[in-house]
């Protein structure tokens, strides 16, 4: 799986909170729905100070098996405080672009990042919706390298 190595700035994300781990038989039922809440639930909407539309699914605070996952936004400025607040630190990133079923796809390419042997630093990783069609979707992986 090709990917490129980046340097991004720190992002501040808003959104939902919960902590899971791989070996949580819930995890997916759990992380589906903390999407669920963004948009169903309307938080999405309430979000204020939004750097773009693009949704941002963020694995960080990790603890041996297990990590924080939040689903929300990037955000200019946080000021929601009934929501989380996580920081994407700067630094240095292995970026991989997906496309194709929203959930197929990111479920395919984790399944082959966890694979590969990365320098990873584990302390933040995220998904970057470009867009919202299921069933076409644009991803960006970002996998925090030391």
């Amino acid at each position: 799986m090709n990917y490129e190595i980046v340097e991004l700035k720190e992002k501040i994300v808003v959104g939902v909170s919960a902590k899971t781990s791989n070996s949580d038989p819930n995890m997916c039922m759990l992380i589906g729905g903390l999407w669920e809440k963004l948009y169903q639930g309307g938080l999405n909407a309430v979000i204020k100070n939004k750097a773009n539309e693009y949704a941002i699914g963020l694995y960080s605070d990790y603890e041996g098996d297990s990590y924080c996952v939040t689903a929300g936004n990037e955000v200019l400025k946080a000021e929601n405080d009934d929501l989380s607040v996580k920081i994407i630190p700067a630094g240095k990133y292995a970026k991989f672009s997906v496309h194709g079923h929203m959930e197929k796809a990111v479920a395919n390419a984790w399944e082959e990042i966890w694979k590969m042997d990365l320098n990873r630093s584990y302390t933040g990783d995220f998904e970057e919706y470009l867009n919202a069609d299921f069933d076409n979707a644009d991803i960006d992986i970002y996998i925090a390298l030391k």
